[in-house]
């Protein structure tokens, strides 16, 4: 699979420079988007819960930048890439080549897109008084790990939605509901003692937090919550191998 994905190295980077460009294509503003979503998030949360929800956190609009701006990069992955092999039809039905780079292509191109978006928080850090720290080279490590969770999920998602239109409607639905199970708004002591499992269950409380380590809090990602990651994110994008394909087989007949 690695061999033939190298053999189509040059459709991968096309597809991933196509996902970069035509995410805004004929807007005005164009890439400048990437940085104005996440900032206009920013401001309403930060204006609501400090000031009408009574939520006390030092540093809060940097707490909230470093944690929204990751959240984006999970979603947009997931919601854009879940139709990924539905908008490329025409082109599978034409030719052959592996179907596992479009999904690719989607988490490569976010990555690069997150990469860019990270400029913003570390602008906040160094004029919010936050500051920045060695341990920042931590950053790739947690890109990665949430990459390859990302990218499993994708897999999974994109394959299943070519037999299953819903998928994608169930997919924002499922989000939706996330984003409140994950300690964006809020910090973790904050919930409920009984109900914290749910927040230790999901992987993405613990990238979250490491994402706070390294920008708000000058300090290392939690090892021990990092290996947990790590071992779902690899058992997930195995799955989505697995699942990828066994389904693929029925692409071009469904679509």
């Amino acid at each position: 699979m690695i061999k033939e994905l190298y053999q189509y190295r040059e459709l991968l980077k096309t597809n991933v420079k196509k996902e970069i460009r035509g995410k805004y294509k004929g807007s005005f503003l164009g890439v400048l988007w990437s940085f104005l979503n996440p900032l206009l998030m920013v401001l309403v949360y930060a204006i609501v819960f400090p000031y009408i929800m009574r939520i006390q956190v030092p540093n809060y609009l940097i707490f909230l930048i470093a944690a929204i701006i990751p959240w984006n990069f999970f979603t947009i992955c997931i919601t854009q890439g879940c139709n990924c092999i539905w908008t490329n039809g025409g082109l599978i039905k034409k030719v052959y080549f592996p179907r596992m780079i479009l999904p690719i292509s989607v988490v490569a191109a976010q990555t690069i897109n997150f990469l860019i978006s990270c400029v913003i928080i570390l602008l906040f850090c160094i004029f919010g008084g936050v500051g920045l720290s060695i341990q920042l080279i931590w950053l790739p490590v947690l890109t990665i790990v949430q990459g390859m969770l990302s990218l499993g999920l994708l897999l999974i998602l994109s394959a299943i939605n070519v037999y299953v239109k819903d998928v994608e409607y169930i997919v924002s639905f499922v989000l939706n509901m996330l984003f409140y199970c994950t300690p964006i708004l809020y910090t973790v002591d904050m919930f409920p003692e009984r109900f914290r499992w749910v927040l230790q269950v999901n992987p993405m409380t613990h990238l979250i937090d490491g994402y706070r380590n390294i920008f708000v809090y000058n300090s290392h990602p939690n090892l021990h919550w990092l290996v947990y990651v790590f071992i779902v994110a690899v058992v997930v994008l195995t799955i989505g191998i697995l699942v990828f394909k066994k389904l693929e087989k029925g692409f071009a007949e469904e679509l």
